[in-house]
């Protein structure tokens, strides 16, 4: 039985520029959401971090193609599409409940005739993998949330950047542990990553990533490409 969302955020992103009024852009955004411990069903503190980027970016995301990998309630993506970006939400295919939350994010926002939304499981070679098109940014919000997931994600990644050389991965990534790295695994499969500061994109306030969730909410955006070096 498909999930009834419990309710709906709004997400309003403003244009920096507030010293003229008159060209000042707005984007507002409706993401329904469950509220319930399934991790695709919540609009988690990284999204709207994640948002804020690809809005501050919105004039070089027109006309691109934009996948959105672990989408769930798929906030940054919608952004995407609202700016003029081709987007793909996908989620992992074994979690059909998951990409209903995408299929009911675009139906909120009416993109819903405009946006695919496919399921694309992390790790596997599946058709739908497979027959993807050219791609220039892929988008993950909060995807490294478990250790066991690293590297299935990284080999999808790897995978699409091989075939889009010219294509980045931004994700967002809330710390969870000290202990926990990607490094090794980012060289095994020929990976670059470097970190995006929050100020470059005016998402270092606070209320950005406000969440009335339990732990730190401390986020961080990192630019993943194939290593020049093979």
């Amino acid at each position: 039985m498909a999930e009834v969302p419990e309710h709906v955020r709004k997400f309003l992103f403003r244009s920096s520029d507030t010293r003229n009024s008159a060209t000042v852009e707005c984007l507002e955004v409706l993401i329904p959401e469950v509220v319930s411990p399934s991790y695709g069903m919540y609009t988690w503190p990284c999204a709207p971090v994640l948002a804020q980027y690809v809005w501050h970016h919105r004039h070089s995301f027109t006309n691109c193609t934009v996948l959105e990998i672990g989408a769930g309630t798929a906030l940054p993506g919608i952004v995407a599409a609202k700016c003029g970006a081709q987007v793909i939400l996908s989620d992992s295919g074994q979690l059909p409940k998951c990409l209903r939350n995408c299929q009911m994010s675009c139906q909120a926002n009416g993109i819903a005739g405009s946006v695919a939304v496919i399921g694309l499981t992390w790790g596997l070679f599946t058709p739908e993998l497979l027959h993807l098109g050219p791609i220039d940014t892929i988008l993950g919000s909060d995807c490294f949330y478990d250790p066991a997931v690293f590297e299935d994600i990284l080999v999808t990644v790897s995978y699409l950047l091989e075939h889009n050389p010219r294509a980045q991965f931004v994700c967002s990534y809330q710390e969870r542990a000290s202990d926990w790295s990607l490094e090794h695994l980012l060289h095994k499969w020929n990976l670059s990553c470097t970190e995006l500061k929050l100020a470059t994109f005016d998402a270092d306030t606070t209320n950005i990533a406000d969440s009335n969730l339990p732990g730190s909410h401390t986020i961080h955006v990192f630019q993943i490409t194939r290593s020049s070096s093979s």
